[in-house]
């Protein structure tokens, strides 16, 4: 699997999470019977370390999104921004601008394009903080 892929991947979980109770670790393994999802060392790490940090990644978004709640962000959009920024954030070997350019990538794939420039510009505010 690509880290294109991958990341992808992560997302989907990171998506699924925000509808679902259930522990992220329950999440992978429903993933893994159902999609036959096999989680690289990169899904686990970002998946579970988005819900590890979540608090702190909403904080920062709420933050950055100047008059905007958490609540008022579409679920889309949401689970991109933690996904990049865990990556911006918690994984030295993968570029700021790697990580923004697939996050506007995912929100052209599963959103719109409204989203995208609102990610975009939330993540150019976490970089410059």
């Amino acid at each position: 699997m690509t880290r294109k892929e991958a990341r992808e991947e992560a997302f989907i979980l990171i998506f699924e999470k925000i509808f679902n109770d259930a522990e992220p670790a329950e999440i992978l393994e429903i993933a893994a019977e159902v999609r036959d999802l096999v989680p690289d060392d990169y899904i686990n790490q970002v998946f579970l370390g988005v819900y590890d940090k979540k608090e702190e990644l909403d904080a920062l978004i709420e933050e950055k999104a100047i008059g905007w709640k958490i609540g008022r962000i579409s679920k889309t959009s949401l689970a991109i921004l933690r996904l990049a920024i865990f990556e911006i954030k918690y994984i030295d070997s993968i570029p700021e601008s790697v990580s923004i350019n697939e996050a506007v990538e995912l929100c052209k794939k599963y959103a719109t394009k409204e989203d995208a420039s609102f990610v975009n510009g939330i993540l150019a505010s976490v970089l410059k903080a």
